[in-house]
């Protein structure tokens, strides 16, 4: 076959993998030069402690599965199986960490609840003060801002693999084509539309009720720490966001223990992994409500800052980098992402939401699967 894929973020350039892996040839549009959009504005985890059960969790699994198996084919992607830690500082939250170890599937997420002594001899950099932590063997990460580009390499050594960026698909030609801005008009025997959080356009020509909204969130990256951060590290608001937490024990956390005012204004969450180089990326918000600001605030900045000194026990470097990110999230986030059926042979994927970096080789695999390439 000659599958066409329409964006180079993790979830096209994934299913860009899945097609040549498997005998095809792609041909691969991305509308910038190389991917600029949450793809590469992420923190790069492989997030599998906070999933929801059942398919999500599957899901999530066997991408954590498919990304070691590519790391080990593309060194350039940075995989490290680090692991997690989601501290806790009293009684309530270390409830409902407590809570997370008695799910039925909290074996396949590798969680283990540890005392403080515990989780700092996992993680040495962790010299505040904290109660205990959540540990997550099967979370890892990845690097986001050079993954893409190295998995492309990979995909030309193939031979089976073009690359066209800087061409933005402007319309479906019958069944298997599409017409780019050049007027170029490239040939297919399917078309997979990845188009991530650009939903306008030729996406809602196609698909004018889609069911996904955008998401907003603020991030930041740190100068080199000086000294390893062995695992990935959340705080105990993360337990808010995140499904796989749901329990009496966050319900009476969510009662008695009140977000900070930023925090809550800012629908935020401590997210932390170490770089390749040493920095650290910390996050993160979440803003629903389009139109976005084009400009940052300093408040959730000045709130992260203030949490993760009082885990590391120390100053943080300089902050280097400061950035904000739009990505695509199912209205029923129920879904791990939505997959529809435009025309004849062109399907659209996108909306895995904060999943996506996490999900992406699984969701791949799934959509080959089900089109029988």
């Amino acid at each position: 076959m000659r599958v066409i894929v329409v964006g180079a973020g993790a979830l096209g350039t994934m299913h860009a993998w899945q097609a040549v892996q498997r005998g095809h040839e792609v041909l691969h549009i991305e509308r910038e030069a190389e991917a600029r959009g949450a793809s590469v504005r992420n923190f790069g985890q492989i997030w599998v402690s906070g999933r929801a059960g059942g398919e999500e969790l599957a899901t999530a699994l066997r991408a954590r599965e498919l990304w070691e198996a590519i790391g080990a084919d593309v060194p350039g992607i940075g995989f490290r199986a680090t692991g997690s830690l989601t501290v806790v500082k009293n009684a309530a939250e270390r409830a409902v960490a407590e809570a997370a170890t008695r799910r039925p599937d909290a074996a396949a997420r590798g969680y283990r609840l540890l005392d403080a002594a515990e989780a700092r001899a996992l993680n040495p950099a962790l010299r505040g003060e904290f109660a205990g932590a959540l540990w997550c063997e099967r979370d890892a990460a990845v690097e986001p801002r050079v993954a893409q580009r190295a998995l492309k390499t990979a995909l030309l050594e193939s031979g089976r693999y073009r690359y066209l960026g800087g061409r933005e698909v402007r319309e479906v030609v019958g069944d298997r084509a599409v017409r780019d801005d050049h007027g170029d008009v490239h040939h297919g025997d399917a078309v997979i539309l990845c188009t991530g959080a650009w939903l306008g356009g030729l996406v809602r020509e196609l698909i004018p009720e889609l069911p996904v909204r955008r998401v907003r969130l603020q991030m930041m990256q740190t100068d080199p720490l000086g000294e390893p951060l062995t695992t990935s590290v959340a705080d105990a608001d993360s337990f808010r966001y995140y499904p796989a937490y749901r329990s009496d024990a966050l319900d009476a956390l969510n009662t008695g223990q009140a977000q900070t005012p930023t925090a809550a204004a800012h629908k935020m969450q401590l997210l932390m992994v170490q770089r390749a180089d040493g920095g650290l990326t910390i996050g993160d918000t979440h803003e629903y409500e389009a139109p976005f600001a084009f400009d940052t605030v300093e408040e959730p900045y000045e709130h992260l800052t203030g949490v993760v000194e009082s885990i590391l026990g120390r100053t943080l470097p300089r902050i280097r980098r400061r950035w904000a990110g739009v990505y695509a999230q199912c209205t029923d986030t129920s879904r791990v992402v939505h997959r529809q059926q435009a025309r004849d042979s062109v399907w659209l994927v996108t909306g895995p939401g904060g999943r996506g970096m996490t999900c992406s080789p699984a969701i791949a695999e799934t959509t080959a699967n089900e089109l029988n390439w």
